[in-house]
């Protein structure tokens, strides 16, 4: 298991700046998900946790009718590690995923999770 070293002030920045959507608030890393309703919120909220099953690193998650709240931090270290920017990445490529232009595969019809 890689050392749970704390980012600093520059290195959130940094990694803040390839994760739009996420924000720093009250010691975690922060992103809430807009769903097209309460079965997409629950689908997305099972997505998250196979990939942070995946990962063995542990989101806190929060959800609405329309909406899940996903705060990231190393709960070890007490703070926000490499750990909480890679799987916040990773979230972000497998649940903002939708079929490119020319795929055969339509896509969802309504707005998807934003």
């Amino acid at each position: 298991m890689p050392d749970d070293v704390l980012l600093n002030e520059s290195e959130l920045a940094s990694a803040l700046e390839s994760l739009p959507g996420w924000e720093l608030r009250e010691g975690w890393l922060r992103r809430t998900y807009k769903t097209p309703g309460w079965p997409h919120t629950l689908m997305l909220a099972n997505t998250i946790a196979y990939v942070a099953e995946a990962a063995y690193h542990h989101p806190d998650l929060s959800l609405g009718y329309a909406q899940v709240t996903v705060k990231l931090q190393t709960h070890r270290a007490r703070g926000i590690t490499t750990h909480d920017t890679a799987l916040a990445k990773r979230i972000d490529e497998v649940v903002l995923w939708k079929p490119p232009a020319d795929s055969p595969l339509e896509g969802f019809p309504k707005n998807w999770v934003h």
